[in-house]
């Protein structure tokens, strides 16, 4: 009777999972597939919320880079201190963070509490996942599958995310509907969604309760965050850490709150325009994960990592100076087509460059520089936002993401990985 609460998991995200793989691994894509409903609707709503409770630009900055910051802070103290604990009670642990985040949101207005639930908090204002369940998950996934089943498998885990990160974008479009049918006020309205973000918390706790005790791959619940330190990989390990921070740095400069704010003042797009503009990039997010590691297959992980992204961030600093709103979008949505292959494939790559006992370990050395670097830049976008400059982020951002994958071809061409490696 123990796995019959779960049994609708199994069935309905069956289809998610590559050959071979344990099954067990659905737990974790449901729980993936919650969060980022959540964070889908939350990077859209947080710039309309700060705002309406008459915070400024440059207040949503700080509140953006505190909540990376808080996450890249809380991955590193997992890092370092959390081999004493098990995988299973840190993830709960954070599922119930991520309630009290949702509530505390929704009961304060002023900005300094805001700010300390910010940082304190799980808030993610980005279109990807860099919160402290990221390389917990990524840790149990890697021991699950290898070879081309280990990248078909971080596909699907960024598929589920991506696609219900675009459902979540268009939640953001309750709060109106709420106000025009509910009779609620807009502030009520908004409140109540951070209010929906705890209860998501709830949910995935309840997910993370239900985790097998051991994977199939006989690693799922020792210790997956440090069974070793770095070793034999700790040199190709830290140039990937450096590389992938100027990526993560550029992307903070745009993400998801800050790119709904971009729209709502340069185009006065409503709340529920934003939405359904995320919901599309979201789906061309999430295609674009879904072919990765096809096209991995035939030209190799580095190179799907590099010849993909590049235009994508050509398309970024075409965006920004686009003379129509239909160009501007036009290029978003290409660039959002293109923009994530690199998603799954860099994180089966450096999962395939370090020997097994390590990958713990890489997951959190990987993460914890891109999340401090990642939370620096928002404050810097609102610093922007209020001087006047709104397009300058979206244009900082590609001309780094630009140097970025021309830095990471050059640094590790000589370590092209086989997609098919263990």
């Amino acid at each position: 009777m123990k796995n019959t609460p779960v049994s609708w998991q199994r069935f309905a995200l069956a289809r998610l999972l590559p050959p071979g793989v344990d099954r067990g691994v659905l737990l974790l894509l449901t729980a993936r597939a919650l969060r980022a409903f959540g964070d889908g609707y939350m990077a859209v709503l947080l710039p309309a919320y700060l705002l309406s409770i008459g915070l400024g630009t440059l207040e949503v900055g700080i509140v953006s880079t505190a909540t990376m910051l808080g996450s890249a802070l809380a991955t590193l103290a997992v890092c370092a201190w959390g081999h004493h604990i098990s995988g299973g009670r840190l993830l709960r642990g954070a599922a119930l963070l991520m309630t009290a985040t949702g509530l505390g949101f929704a009961a304060l207005s002023s900005f300094w509490p805001l700010l300390m639930v910010a940082l304190a908090g799980t808030l993610n204002p980005s279109s990807g996942d860099v919160s402290v369940f990221l390389p917990l998950e990524h840790a149990r996934l890697a021991a699950s599958a290898q070879g081309h089943a280990r990248t078909a498998l971080f596909a699907r885990y960024s598929l589920a995310g991506a696609l219900c990160a675009a459902l979540g974008a268009l939640a953001a479009a309750v709060p109106d509907w709420l106000v025009r049918h509910g009779g609620f006020e807009r502030l009520a309205a908004l409140r109540g969604m951070f209010a929906f973000y705890a209860a998501i918390g709830l949910a995935v706790f309840w997910l993370y309760r239900h985790l097998p005790v051991s994977a199939s791959a006989g690693e799922a619940d020792s210790p997956p965050l440090a069974p070793a330190p770095l070793g034999p990989s700790r040199g190709i390990v830290v140039k990937l850490a450096a590389l992938f921070s100027v990526d993560a740095f550029a992307g903070g400069l745009v993400v998801n709150a800050l790119m709904s704010l971009w729209l709502l003042q340069r185009f006065g797009f409503s709340l529920t325009q934003a939405g359904v503009f995320f919901f599309w990039t979201g789906v061309l997010s999430a295609a674009s994960q879904l072919a990765a590691p096809l096209v991995a297959r035939r030209i190799g992980l580095l190179n799907t990592m590099v010849f993909t992204h590049l235009p994508a961030n050509i398309c970024l600093v075409l965006a920004a100076l686009a003379p129509s709103l239909p160009v501007a979008l036009g290029l978003l949505m290409v660039r959002s087509a293109l923009s994530s292959m690199d998603v799954p494939t860099r994180t089966a790559y450096v999962m395939a460059v370090v020997t097994p006992v390590e990958r713990s370990a890489a997951a959190s050395f990987t993460a914890v520089p891109r999340s401090l670097a990642a939370a620096i830049s928002p404050t810097l976008s609102g610093m922007l936002f209020a001087a006047g400059w709104i397009s300058a982020p979206l244009i900082a951002c590609g001309l780094l993401k630009i140097t970025y994958d021309l830095a990471l071809w050059r640094a590790m061409r000589r370590h092209q990985v086989d997609h098919g490696d263990t």
